[in-house]
């Protein structure tokens, strides 16, 4: 994920949860910034003794002031306070907007034992938050989830499938799908079927109130390991070749370019680009 922490000046809060993440959790991406930041800013005295506490070196930090083109930039916007969020609501949305913690006091002005118990504070809201943003649910596909994929497909496609057509997969010997759910609301799905040793993802798709939550990465892995499991020698897929996001996340999952099929899709009419996973090899 890609995780920006908000505060007031970015000298206090925001960049020691940027250092406590940065070390605490180094496979994720993460930056800070302040609402009202002065650009160019040094991190406090007192926060840089306080994360020397935490090997943590933040003398070249240099604030930067938030601006409404970062909107798109992050998956996770976590703010300190209550008056941030209210400051943000507008712009963000509330899928991706959330108070660290129940909120940060801002130690600004005060000792270092002060910004040590405030780097604690914030230590244990980040380790709070990574907890909750990995907890998507993921389950093979039942009949209760059916209407819930048809509004997705909607929602995702020029083209989606009907209630009908996702409920035949049910009874289908060589299909096997998974639903993501967070907090009980169906996010997103995939879909695969296998012959023999192959496999071919029939479609994957999330909610775009659940986009940039990993769910989409979740999800392939699901299918993979379901694939493996079910002793296949390769998993495929078809992709738009405009679809550049979703293009470099099957790359990151280790899907390479292998062909394309001509017209393949409709409502527009676009080619689509063969991406496939080699698993007998691994």
């Amino acid at each position: 994920m890609k995780i920006l922490f908000i505060c007031t000046g970015n000298t206090c809060r925001s960049a020691m949860a940027e250092g406590l993440m940065k070390k605490k959790y180094p496979d994720e991406e993460v930056s800070s910034c302040g609402l009202y930041a002065f650009a160019g800013d040094s991190a406090t005295p007192q926060s840089i003794e306080a994360m020397k506490e935490y090997g943590i070196d933040l003398t070249s930090h240099r604030a930067r002031r938030f601006s409404k083109y970062m909107t798109d930039e992050y998956d996770i916007f976590a703010v300190m306070t209550a008056g941030h969020y209210a400051a943000l609501s507008g712009l963000i949305p509330k899928e991706r907007l959330i108070i660290l913690g129940d909120g940060i006091p801002d130690p600004y002005g005060k000792g270092k034992e002060d910004y040590i118990k405030c780097a604690a504070r914030i230590e244990k809201a980040i380790d709070e938050l990574m907890e909750k943003t990995s907890k998507t649910e993921i389950a093979p596909l039942c009949r209760e989830d059916i209407k819930d994929l048809a509004v997705i497909e909607k929602e995702c496609f020029s083209s989606p499938w009907s209630e009908e057509g996702l409920g035949s997969e049910l009874t289908n010997e060589s299909a096997c799908f998974f639903t993501a759910k967070r907090n009980g609301t169906t996010a997103g799905y995939i879909g695969m079927h296998t012959v023999l040793d192959e496999c071919y993802i029939a479609n994957i798709a999330v909610s775009p109130r659940f986009r940039r939550l990993s769910i989409g990465d979740l999800l392939l892995n699901t299918a993979e390991r379901a694939a493996r499991q079910k002793k296949c020698s390769f998993i495929s897929l078809e992709v738009r070749v405009s679809n550049t996001p979703a293009i470099s996340l099957y790359k990151k999952h280790g899907f390479i370019p292998v062909g394309e099929r001509k017209d393949f899709y409709s409502s527009p009419k676009e080619n689509a680009l063969i991406m496939t996973k080699n698993l007998s090899e691994e």
